[in-house]
């Protein structure tokens, strides 16, 4: 008789960070939504697993507060403009996964309770416990603060045991951009102070050094690549570790 038992998941709460350029699939803005809904079977397949899962979006597909600041925009509208960006993209993933039946929330730093709740961390961990998956929205609610830093922050106030940073086209880290140098290396493991003094970008230099005081490892895979999270969570699968 075949075994249909679930795989054992390596973590029980984990939290997901990925970019708003992963939702735009291959027309270069915006949302793609058969790419919402294949990100959001990745999800669905982890929390099959029993694993506690929250998230973190990037706006970067509709609005990317630094880059509208460099155009001539001042930097705390535009980063707020940002924020605006990750509550539209974390309402199309809320809408995807309550599709396949998982039930979410999104979690607003800044208040707009029509459409999201208002961060409270115990009302959260509640949701958790529950086995609804949590997308924290609008970032730190702080503007010059990037989701990269708003996914290291919760991740620690949810106590997390890792953060997976999904990236699109890439199943680690790099000695150099692997799409312009053929002998670029990929890390298996590599610790938060060779990141940091290397800048090999993995996320902003605030997020790792919180990850870092805190111990909690970053494991970077490819979000692309069917059930590459769910086979990283029982132990299989190509990715790089960042750690202490």
């Amino acid at each position: 008789m075949a075994n249909t038992e679930e795989p054992a998941a390596t973590f029980n709460r984990v939290m997901l960070k990925i970019s708003g350029e992963a939702l735009m699939g291959d027309q270069g803005f915006g949302l793609h939504p058969p790419t919402v809904e294949r990100i959001a079977r990745e999800v669905k397949s982890v929390h099959d697993m029993g694993v506690e899962i929250c998230m973190v979006i990037g706006g970067g597909n509709i609005f990317r507060g630094l880059s509208g600041s460099a155009q001539g925009m001042e930097r705390t509208t535009a980063d707020y403009m940002g924020m605006m960006a990750t509550v539209m993209n974390a309402l199309a993933m809320q809408s995807a996964l309550e599709g396949l039946g998982v039930f979410c929330r999104v979690i607003s730093a800044i208040r707009m309770d029509e459409v999201a709740e208002p961060y409270i961390r115990r009302r959260a961990v509640r949701h958790l416990e529950k086995k609804r998956v949590c997308i924290f929205a609008a970032g730190t609610g702080n503007p010059y603060f990037t989701t990269d830093t708003a996914s290291s922050l919760r991740a620690n106030e949810m106590a997390c045991e890792a953060i997976f940073m999904g990236k699109n086209g890439v199943d680690g880290i790099y000695d150099k951009d692997p799409s312009t140098h053929e002998d670029a290396k990929r890390y298996e493991d590599v610790t938060f102070d060779e990141v940091l003094a290397k800048n090999l970008k993995v996320m902003d230099a605030s997020a790792i050094a919180l990850a870092r005081d805190n111990n909690l490892p970053i494991i970077v895979f490819p979000l692309d690549e069917p059930g590459g999270f769910r086979g990283i969570l029982a132990g299989k699968g190509t990715y790089t570790r960042v750690h202490g």
